[in-house]
């Protein structure tokens, strides 16, 4: 009976062992089916994830592209308006008077002349001739004896006295070209001129490259100094000598308008430097060796040398057979 029990005993050990192991294994199934399952899902949630990533990518891609073609859409825009707006206005039609017609060349040219050993006319660049041609002069009648004496006044160096001195002696008539500040500073040797028949030329208020400042500035730069030797004198200018002679199409054009020929030089030399005068016989012998028929002569009433020589050079020119003239001749 005993070993009837043991055996019961055993055989339902068995049966709880095995049900115990069949469901591990069953749970185990289970556990591993819902894990496969997850992992499908979320490998489709990756897949979805990178789908995304790669629309939103192109999405800004777009939008540069987008954004990019506004920006270059704006550019050309801006390059059509900057290109509008650089060309220049035709005033072809419409000359206001005192302002140059833009069809005017501006281009800085300075003035110069060849010499030569012959005494003849000294030559220059074509174009600048051509330019002068209505506007102004740079010599007078070639086919006479006949000079035209002028003297640039920047400022005052002590030798202006002494040369309206020799010029009185000797019965010629100069031209003086005169800055603002030399009128304002020299009132007395301003009305000295005008009083003894010379001409007074205008060579700006301030002396600056006239091709490089405005039609506005320019149009003061000349009637200032016109304006303080009327008051001063009464005398009316009607010519001007560019600084440095410095100029273009463009400013014979405003000088013109503003009533006033432009005068330069056939004989000239360097005798402005007060530091370097070459003295007496250098300037008398440059002036005799260059004279030629209707010389217009440019002489710095600043050098020491000009002012020593003068009188022989006047003497000795008239002994040739030349005679001095005023610049007014040149109109005739």
């Amino acid at each position: 009976m005993k070993n009837k029990w043991i055996g019961l005993i055993l055989i339902i050990s068995i049966a709880l062992g095995l049900s115990f192991v069949g469901k591990e294994i069953f749970f185990s199934a289970l556990a591993n089916q819902n894990q496969q399952k997850q992992q499908i899902l979320g490998s489709e949630n990756e897949e979805t994830v990178e789908d995304q990533e790669i629309n939103d990518s192109k999405n800004i891609s777009d939008s540069d592209q987008k954004e990019e073609n506004n920006s270059s859409q704006k550019e050309e825009e801006k390059e059509k308006q900057n290109i509008n707006d650089s060309k220049p206005e035709d005033n072809s039609s419409k000359n206001t008077s005192g302002q140059a017609p833009m069809a005017l060349d501006n281009t800085l040219l300075s003035w110069y002349f060849q010499r030569n050993t012959e005494h003849k006319t000294p030559q220059t660049n074509s174009k600048y001739v051509d330019y002068l041609k209505g506007y102004g002069y740079y010599v007078g009648d070639t086919k006479e004896k006949v000079i035209y004496l002028t003297f640039d006044n920047g400022y005052e160096n002590g030798y202006t006295a002494k040369i309206l001195d020799v010029l009185q002696a000797n019965n010629v008539k100069a031209a003086f070209f005169v800055t603002g500040s030399y009128v304002k500073q020299n009132p007395d040797l301003v009305k000295r001129m005008v009083r003894e028949g010379h001409i007074v030329g205008n060579h700006s208020q301030t002396h600056p490259s006239m091709p490089k400042i405005s039609d506005a500035e320019i149009k003061e730069e000349i009637k200032s100094v016109e304006k303080q030797v009327l008051e001063l004198t009464g005398f009316k200018m009607t010519y001007f000598r560019p600084p440095s002679g410095e100029f273009s199409q463009r400013t014979l054009f405003l000088t013109k308008e503003l009533g006033y020929e432009t005068i330069f030089w056939s004989m000239a030399y360097k005798d402005w430097l007060v530091d370097e005068q070459p003295g007496k016989e250098y300037a008398y012998k440059h002036v005799i060796d260059n004279v030629h028929n209707g010389a217009i002569i440019l002489l710095h009433s600043v050098s020491v040398s000009n002012a020593e020589a003068l009188d022989s050079i006047l003497k000795d020119l008239k002994l040739q057979g030349y005679r001095f003239a005023s610049l007014d001749e040149l109109k005739k």
